[in-house]
């Protein structure tokens, strides 16, 4: 019985362990996730990249 409790102990602490790394993990997302949509907002109002626009469009530095 007291290994079944030492056990559980055990496993309680790594889930504790678990739920901070997820919980930092989360904060990251988020954070980064307004990032893109900060960017896409300043790209957006600084007339940004044009959608029609492609990379063959532009000329290479050595012509």
């Amino acid at each position: 019985m007291i290994d079944l409790e030492i056990r559980y102990s055990h496993q309680e602490d790594f889930l504790q362990q678990l739920n901070g790394i997820v919980v930092g993990q989360q904060r990251t997302i988020e954070r980064l996730e307004k990032e893109i949509l900060d960017l896409k907002r300043s790209l957006n109002t600084q007339g940004g990249v044009s959608a029609t626009r492609s990379l063959s469009d532009d000329v290479p530095p050595h012509y």
